[in-house]
């Protein structure tokens, strides 16, 4: 079993945020080991600095690819992508050099996870503030991985052992989410999740549920119309194509029901909508993973934390649950494939 455990690449992240600290704490999990064979792709040095703020004793060995790694607990396998200086490097201080590095790792694992020789990715926090300080426009991970892989359909899940949601708009203004939002966009979004329940995650005939828009999915059309105009009418589209979904349901109360285990996932008319529920209860553990790429990618579900970085202080859950998902979900792709 040993010897078939898919190699999962993980980037190290913004070098001057927690990425690297949480990384170190996050691979003393012997039970990762077990179940992947992880690959960091960043910068030496930049880890042996954070040994000390993670008062870790973990070896680290630098490798040329990814099938020359020992992948064994308490052993490191780096992949060497940057080389900076680290007396110039500071804790929560990006640069233009640190923004250029963390966006070359991203780039390199994407391309490893796209040729096979890596069979899922998963990313430390980068920032977006550093990102377009070294000249790189995109609005995260998810865009930037989306270009690399040539991808136009995609969507962001955050995944929990009680709760999935997925988001029809992301990154915009509250006020534009009405305008942004079309029965072919949530329909896509319902399709793309159910297809992504049953090839990732395992789940045969996967149930998802739709949120509302408006209070009380618009009381007839007296809060909004979203609901009979876009909402309603994507649904039917998307039954009539063999999904199992049911909604639009007011989200005052469809999480409540959707946590109790009644459905397999949420789908979601704008980030907050999603987000907030769910960071209620997997602050810690949540997991962001990227739908319709045709690579695996799973992401910790926090940021840089620069306030925080080089304290030893960062909490590792949220990577750890983002490693162990990529490997299931590598299995189960696998599975699925064959």
């Amino acid at each position: 079993m040993k010897n078939q455990r898919p190699i999962v690449g993980i980037t190290m992240g913004d070098p001057t945020g927690i990425g690297p600290e949480i990384l170190l704490l996050a691979l003393c999990d012997p039970l990762l080991y077990d179940l992947c064979k992880p690959l960091v792709i960043g910068d030496r040095k930049i880890l042996e600095k954070a040994k000390i703020c993670a008062k870790s004793g973990l070896d680290l060995k630098g490798v040329q690819a990814p099938d020359a790694g020992t992948y064994r607990c308490g052993c490191v396998d780096i992949l060497i992508s940057s080389d900076l200086d680290h007396n110039k490097v500071l804790w929560g201080k990006p640069t233009v050099e640190t923004g250029k590095a963390m966006v070359g790792y991203v780039a390199k694992a994407a391309d490893m996870a796209v040729s096979g020789k890596i069979a899922a990715v998963v990313t430390c926090p980068i920032n977006k503030m550093a990102m377009q300080m070294a000249g790189f426009h995109y609005n995260g991970h998810t865009e930037l991985l989306a270009e690399r892989t040539k991808t136009d359909d995609f969507a962001m899940m955050l995944a929990g052992d009680k709760l999935r949601v997925v988001l029809v708009t992301i990154h915009i203004p509250l006020k534009d989410v009405a305008d942004r939002i079309s029965k072919e966009r949530v329909c896509h979004t319902i399709k793309i999740t159910g297809r992504s329940l049953y090839e990732r995650f395992g789940i045969e005939n996967p149930h998802i549920a739709v949120a509302a828009l408006n209070p009380h999915a618009g009381e007839g059309g007296m809060f909004g119309d979203e609901e009979m105009r876009i909402i309603s009418p994507a649904i039917d589209m998307a039954r009539e194509e063999g999904f199992h979904v049911s909604g639009p349901f007011p989200p005052d109360t469809l999480f409540y029901h959707a946590i109790k285990g009644c459905y397999d996932a949420v789908v979601c008319m704008y980030h907050d909508q999603g987000l907030i529920p769910f960071k209620m209860i997997h602050f810690t553990d949540g997991v962001n993973t990227t739908l319709g790429l045709p690579i695996i990618r799973t992401s910790v579900d926090h940021g840089t934390a620069y306030d925080i970085a080089g304290t030893g202080r960062a909490d590792p859950g949220s990577l750890v649950a983002a490693i162990k998902m990529a490997a299931k979900q590598a299995k189960w792709a696998d599975r699925r494939r064959t």
